[in-house]
C-alpha cells in the first residue's frame, strides 16, 4: 500500500513540475478562454432587451433573468474546467492504436492510475496560475451574480466540483478505452465531445429543455460536469435536493470506476500489441 502511495506521488510530483515549464501558457489560454463570454453578454442581452425601452431587470425567461444567464454561464464555464480532459480519450486510443499501450502492461504501474495523477497535477498547476485570471474575471462580473449562499450551499459546491473532475475523467477515459475494440475511434470521441456539451449544460441550462427530455437527462452522469455546480451557486437546489444530488454523483463515479475497470482488464486480455 505504502510503495503505491510513494508512486503516485512521484508521478504526482513529477508531472507538476513538468507542467510549472507551462505557467505563463496556461495564464494567459485562461484569459483567453473567458472571451466567449462577451459574445454571450452580448447574445443574451439581445434576447432579453437590456438595451431597450422595454426591458425590465426582473424579466425571467424560463426562470432564469438576464443577470441569472450570465452568471449561469461563467459558473458553468468555472465547472468546465474542473471537468473537462482534453486529449485524454485520444491520447489512450492513440496509446492502443500505435502500441505504445504496452508500457502499462509490462512494467508495475497502472495506467489508469497514471492517467488519474498525471491530470490532476494539470488541474493543481491549472488552477494555481489561472487563480488571478479567474478572480479578475469574476470581479468585474461581480454585479451579474446574487450573492453569496449560505455554508451548507458552498460547501456542496465545492463537492460538485470535485465530483465534476471525478465524472469527467472516468467518462473520456471509458471512452479511450473502446480503442480495444475498436482501434479508430476519432468519429466516436468528436460525437461524444458534441453530447457532452449539450447534456451537460454548458450550452443551456439543462431546466431549459422540455420536460420530457429533462425526465431522462437528469438520471446520466453528464450534468455533474456543468449543470449542477452552475445551478448550486444560483439557489437551485434547496438542502435535501443538494444531498440527493451529491449521493447520486457519487454513486455515478463508483459505476464509471467500476466501467473503467473492467473495460481495461477486458480489454488488456484481448490487446494484440499492434505497432512498435
Amino acid at each position: 500500500m505504502w510503495a503505491r502511495v510513494r508512486v503516485n506521488w512521484f508521478i504526482l510530483r513529477t508531472c507538476i513540475e513538468e507542467r510549472l515549464v507551462y505557467r505563463g501558457d496556461f495564464a494567459f489560454a485562461t484569459l483567453v478562454r473567458f472571451l466567449p463570454i462577451v459574445t454571450q453578454i452580448f447574445l443574451w442581452g439581445a434576447i432579453y432587451g437590456v438595451h431597450t425601452e422595454a426591458y425590465s431587470a426582473g424579466r425571467k425567461l424560463n426562470s432564469y433573468t438576464y443577470h441569472d444567464m450570465v452568471a449561469y454561464y461563467l459558473l458553468a464555464m468555472l465547472a468546465r474546467a474542473f471537468s473537462s480532459m482534453p486529449g485524454l480519450a485520444s491520447g489512450i486510443a492513440r496509446d492502443v492504436r500505435e502500441g505504445t499501450i504496452k508500457k502499462y502492461l509490462t512494467q508495475p504501474i497502472d495506467m489508469l492510475s497514471y492517467l488519474f495523477w498525471h491530470r490532476m497535477a494539470h488541474k493543481l498547476v491549472y488552477y494555481f496560475v489561472a487563480t488571478a485570471p479567474f478572480v479578475l474575471v469574476f470581479y468585474l462580473c461581480r454585479s451579474y451574480f446574487p450573492g453569496w449562499p449560505d455554508a451548507f450551499t458552498i460547501t456542496a459546491w465545492v463537492i460538485s466540483l470535485m465530483l465534476a473532475f471525478l465524472v469527467g475523467f472516468l467518462l473520456e477515459s471509458l471512452i479511450g478505452l473502446i480503442a480495444f475494440w475498436y482501434l479508430e475511434v476519432s468519429s466516436l470521441i468528436f460525437i461524444f465531445s458534441m453530447l457532452n456539451y449539450f447534456l451537460s449544460g454548458h450550452m443551456i441550462p439543462l431546466d431549459w429543455l422540455p420536460e420530457t427530455i429533462t425526465a431522462v437527462i437528469q438520471f446520466l452522469p453528464f450534468k455533474y460536469l456543468a449543470y449542477f455546480p452552475a445551478a448550486i451557486m444560483l439557489d437551485r437546489f434547496d438542502h435535501p435536493e443538494l444531498v440527493y444530488e451529491l449521493s447520486v454523483g457519487m454513486a455515478w463515479v463508483i459505476v464509471l470506476l467500476v466501467a473503467n475497470r473492467i473495460a481495461f482488464s477486458r480489454g488488456a486480455r484481448r490487446y494484440g500489441a499492434f505497432g512498435g
